[in-house]
């Protein structure tokens, strides 16, 4: 039942947390610690399938607060502000309590154009927006495919994928249960969610050009450090850090998909010369472009078993 120390959590707007995608998945899977740097107050525009494998506490999902325990799963529908406060003796750390798996939804339902049966998502995501938590079988089934999805690779880390959607949308009524209220409607501050969309916006759309911060800043009435400051308070990264990340990732998705020459990706996603791409590379990835190209070939044809990957020249 909704609390109304959830209140408590609606003085203070959820922090955005930033998804960035990874080359050689469609979704994000990861596993995590308690306490966590991630694991706040906080909203996002996907999708979040979440498992708590040990440890108790309090779920505040928008004005729902209730408690949690081990093997607890939850659906959590986009930009619906949550937070998983565990119950923690002084000086207590948890290692892996929880398993997080995010999506995006939308692009899920846009494949239905050509998939009709993905179609089945749509009433499950609607309600989702409330926040749904999961017990009884489907709980343990949804923790058991989330565990094997973990190190799965391919089609098989796929197939995984949507047995565990499959597995949602079969609970019986009885094991899915509805948190926030019908009328709950996030607070998020209006000026600073219009402010940081733009700034995405700018950064998404000239990510591969010239991205200047004093431009954005001067679009948003800021000046550049207001706005550095802004930016960071909101999404837990410097705009320059964020900016070289999805440059990164989209290089890395190049390396992996296509023939493309390093040099040609370096252009490809921004950056005006090698030199400066292979560096803000190793700063994320820790190896050179090269390496990345031919280690993760190697290593994804390796779990794989099976033939190798179409793209996997060196260059």
């Amino acid at each position: 039942m909704p609390d109304s120390r959830a209140a408590l959590f609606e003085q203070r707007p959820a922090e955005l947390e930033v998804i960035l995608p990874e080359a050689e998945h469609g979704f994000r899977w990861y596993e995590h610690d308690y306490p966590y740097a991630l694991a706040r107050w906080n909203h996002h525009p996907e999708f979040e399938i979440h498992l708590i494998r040990q440890g108790s506490g309090k779920l505040v999902a928008g004005d729902y607060i209730g408690a949690f325990g081990a093997g607890h799963v939850a659906l959590i529908g986009p930009d619906l502000p949550h937070d998983w406060i565990g119950d923690l003796a002084p000086g207590e750390h948890l290692h892996g309590r929880d398993v997080v798996l995010q999506f995006d939804g939308a692009a899920l339902l846009a494949l239905g154009k050509t998939l009709p049966e993905l179609g089945d998502l749509q009433h499950m995501f609607d309600l989702a927006r409330r926040g749904l938590e999961f017990t009884g079988a489907t709980a343990l089934q949804a923790a058991e495919l989330l565990e094997q999805i973990g190190p799965a690779l391919g089609l098989k880390r796929l197939i995984l994928f949507l047995q565990l959607l499959d597995t949602l949308i079969k609970a019986p009524a009885l094991e899915v249960h509805a948190l926030a209220s019908t009328c709950y409607a996030p607070t998020l501050d209006a000026r600073s969610s219009e402010r940081i969309n733009k700034a995405f916006d700018y950064l998404m759309s000239e990510l591969t050009g010239d991205v200047r911060l004093s431009v954005i800043a001067q679009r948003l009435d800021m000046s550049e450090p207001g706005f550095s400051r802004f930016f960071k308070r909101i999404t837990g990264h410097g705009f320059i850090d964020l900016m070289r990340k999805f440059r990164v990732q989209r290089a890395c998705r190049l390396l992996l998909q296509t023939e493309m020459s390093v040099a040609d990706i370096c252009f490809e996603v921004g950056y005006a010369n090698l030199s400066n791409f292979n560096r803000h590379f190793r700063i994320e990835m820790d190896q050179t472009p090269s390496e990345y190209r031919r280690e993760t070939a190697m290593y994804l044809f390796t779990r794989n078993g099976d033939q190798a990957l179409p793209f996997t020249k060196a260059h």
